[in-house]
């Protein structure tokens, strides 16, 4: 029966993931927890597998497609190394109700910023064209350099903060980063869904094998309620894949939003009432 649930709740989250390119953690930490009865230290590493997997194919299947920025990516995913294992380390000193409520707080307000920015603005501006002669965004003359260059190390620096920052989240909540980066990338970098969809499953496996190596030593799994859980949700992942192909970039983008209101607001009620009974 519990391997069965699982299989179930696993395809729910792949398909979310293979859809929306993240948010696949913030539904399987409360499902481990709260529907699979794993406390949350448990059920933040058993999250991290299962985005760390699903990630790895989901990057596989779009590298014919392109989507995938993988300087940014890999900049943005690196940047985020050192702080994902500072994020895990603090993890293991923080109770579960603690931690389930920091959850649901960070989750509430990146959903409230994804819906003011897909209503405050049609979509994201142009890039910044290649410089050099009759480059895309400017015209290539000397005078264009500094400029360019300004441009080139203010969109390095917000690449490396947003990295550093999801990076430590995603250690510290255990749920991959996935629903902090698609919102990084959009809102921060200016890129558009599609691309950022493709860019977080690659920015997912490396903060995953970061944070996974930083619980090496005190690796907690139950693979009796993770392996059917894995197996379905990668079978729900390809599904996804082919499902947001079909979808506009704002289709996208609200649904990322309003799916991580709805569970942020769901772990965010059940937390408070835990510390209200503890209390």
């Amino acid at each position: 029966m519990t391997g069965a649930l699982a299989g179930a709740l696993g395809l729910v989250v792949g398909l979310v993931i293979g859809t929306l390119g993240g948010g696949g953690g913030v539904l399987a930490v409360p499902a481990l927890v709260y529907a699979l009865g794993q406390d949350g230290r448990t059920a933040t590493t058993g999250s991290i597998v299962v985005v760390g997997i699903i990630s790895v194919v989901g990057v596989l299947a779009r590298l014919r497609e392109r989507t995938i920025d993988w300087r940014t990516g890999i900049a943005f995913g690196a940047s985020g190394v050192p702080t994902a294992w500072a994020g895990t380390l603090l993890n293991r000193n923080v109770s579960q109700s603690v931690l389930l409520l920091s959850f649901s707080v960070l989750t509430v307000a990146v959903a409230v910023l994804m819906l003011f920015r897909s209503r405050s603005a049609t979509g994201p501006g142009p890039e910044p064209g290649p410089p050099g002669p009759g480059g895309a965004g400017g015209s290539g003359t000397v005078t264009d350099a500094p400029p360019r260059r300004r441009t080139a190390v203010v969109r390095a620096l917000r690449v490396g903060s947003a990295g550093a920052v999801v990076g430590f989240l995603a250690g510290f909540l255990g749920v991959g980063g996935g629903f902090l980066v698609v919102p990084a990338l959009v809102v921060v970098l200016g890129m558009p869904m599609p691309a950022a969809i493709g860019t977080s499953l690659l920015v997912l496996t490396l903060n995953a094998v970061s944070s996974l190596a930083a619980r090496a030593g005190d690796l907690e799994v139950d693979w009796r309620v993770l392996g059917p859980f894995v197996a379905v949700a990668v079978l729900g992942a390809m599904a996804g894949k082919l499902a947001g192909n079909r979808l506009s970039s704002a289709s996208l983008h609200r649904g990322f939003a309003l799916l991580l209101l709805l569970v942020g607001g769901a772990v965010g009620v059940e937390s408070a009432l835990g510390l209200g009974a503890a209390a």
